[in-house]
């Protein structure tokens, strides 16, 4: 498999993915021959989001094809790179399950399709959309979503802050608690980190806070980045 899955698709002060450009150019390089087939379900707007995403990935020289505007399952069939993008990570869940490119998806990037990423299409590369942060505005049908890798994420990670006064749960406590019902390993993916997968090789990517890694029963690890976390496919 050849594997992008990015925290987040912005940062502040850089244009959309820049963080991310030379991994997002790795990535394209081992790519089959094909356009980008985007999948913009996650937002409400696809048009525009495929025009922003369009604009943005101009330099990889290859056509960028919202799934909307045809026939979904054909245009991601036929693509070198499927990227699933950021928004409320329900509503695209429900949107893959009712279109059935879950299985569309895992085949083409099981046939040389690489696949990119962020926020809520991190989320559903993972076996369930069980550890996102978004709120369910929708019901999809299950929380299946793709299973490209077997361990869960947590995008835009957040540590917990000393002296907060939110009296809310901190995200390691809904980690926490998803792991009072499931044994499956979470990374927490910080701000401005990744994920790449090329085959049986995964690494972190991305700024030096790197992202941390709950399993249960065990406390949390850190994860540096630029280190080997291939264990986690096994």
């Amino acid at each position: 498999m050849n594997l992008l899955l990015l925290s987040n698709s912005t940062s502040p002060g850089r244009p959309f993915l820049a963080h991310a450009a030379v991994a997002l150019a790795d990535l394209a390089a081992a790519a089959r021959p094909g356009a980008v087939a985007f999948v913009p379900y996650a937002l409400a707007d696809h048009d525009a989001y495929t025009a922003r995403v369009r604009q943005t990935l101009g330099d990889l020289r290859r056509p960028v094809i919202g799934v909307h505007t045809g026939e979904p399952a054909r245009i991601v069939a036929e693509a070198g790179i499927v990227f699933v993008g950021g928004g409320n990570t329900f509503r695209l869940a429900a949107a893959l399950q009712h279109t059935g490119l879950l299985e569309v998806i895992r085949a083409a990037v099981g046939e040389g399709a690489a696949y990119l990423g962020s926020s809520a299409g991190t989320n559903v590369a993972a076996p369930s959309l069980r550890t996102t942060n978004d709120m369910p505005i929708v019901q999809p049908p299950t929380f299946e979503t793709l299973g490209l890798v077997p361990f869960q994420i947590n995008p835009h990670y957040l540590d917990p802050v000393p002296g907060d006064t939110h009296q809310g749960e901190t995200r390691e406590e809904r980690i926490r608690q998803f792991h009072e019902e499931s044994d499956v390993p979470v990374v927490g993916l910080r701000e401005g980190t990744w994920l790449r997968r090329r085959g049986d090789e995964l690494t972190l990517g991305g700024v030096a806070a790197g992202a941390r890694l709950f399993r249960a029963g065990a406390p949390p690890t850190e994860l540096a980045s630029g280190v080997d976390v291939s264990f986690l496919l096994a």
